[in-house]
């Protein structure tokens, strides 16, 4: 940045992002939106998907998920969602299925200690050693941390930076990690921590993909957009106390 930190990114692609249905409180009981990304040939569909596509005029989509909005917030089925949605030095929460590590033993997935390295222990350096006394319960107490599989969960990375956006190429730029492997799917949603939401609303976020950009606007709207120096910190400028 400007003060001449240097911040891990983390690049997202918008693809093919719809609205495919609209939830309303008189049909469905509460405000919700169904999102749909990606593309799939309609002969991998079952019939239910693809007559619940038709209903709403939507191309098949590969992943569907559902926010809860507000009734102000609701935006019409096949209105296409891009990287304008979001603006810089907003904070988001992404969830994604995490990198599947397979079977793994305790060392690996829990972060035990072991056994020690010699005096007796053969063979069972890496093992969890006791899981129970056998006189008072003489069971395993459920949630023990034991061998098993590791990763390919769903996993929430809670406030992320909006760093910049590039809404020529549909790309967001976040600080941080996110879940999964590459070329994967990822639900995107405003933070939910206090402080954040706080931050996002005194931003005063708008809802730029339903608006109609001018033409002699339209260079001004796909210019990447970088979040402000004065929302990061410089980790030069030391306290004097």
């Amino acid at each position: 940045d400007d003060n001449g930190a240097i911040h891990p990114i983390t690049l997202l692609q918008v693809q093919q992002c719809q609205v495919v249905q609209v939830k309303t409180e008189q049909t469905d009981g509460y405000f919700a939106m169904q999102v749909g990304s990606g593309s799939k040939h309609p002969s991998r569909l079952t019939k239910a998907e693809l007559c619940h596509f038709q209903k709403h005029n939507a191309l098949p989509k590969k992943r569907l998920y559902e926010f809860r909005v507000t009734e102000d917030a609701l935006l019409p089925p096949g209105t296409e969602l891009s990287a304008r949605h979001f603006v810089p030095g907003q904070y988001v929460d992404i969830t994604g299925i995490s990198v599947g590590k397979g079977f793994q033993g305790v060392m690996k997935r829990w972060g035990f200690a072991g056994q020690p390295a010699s005096h007796g222990h053969s063979l069972s350096h890496r093992s969890a050693g006791s899981l129970n006394g056998l006189t008072h319960c003489g069971r395993v107490f459920k949630g023990k941390k034991m061998a098993g599989q590791m990763g390919n969960r769903q996993v929430t990375v809670l406030g992320l930076l909006v760093y910049h956006i590039d809404p020529l190429n549909n790309i967001i730029a976040v600080r941080g990690p996110v879940p999964g492997h590459n070329d994967n799917f990822l639900r995107i949603r405003d933070s939910i921590r206090l402080e954040h939401h706080r931050h996002n609303m005194n931003l005063g976020l708008p809802v730029p993909t339903v608006e109609e950009v001018a033409e002699e606007d339209q260079e001004a709207a796909m210019a990447v957009q970088t979040i402000p120096t004065s929302f990061l910190k410089n980790p030069f400028v030391f306290r004097e106390e």
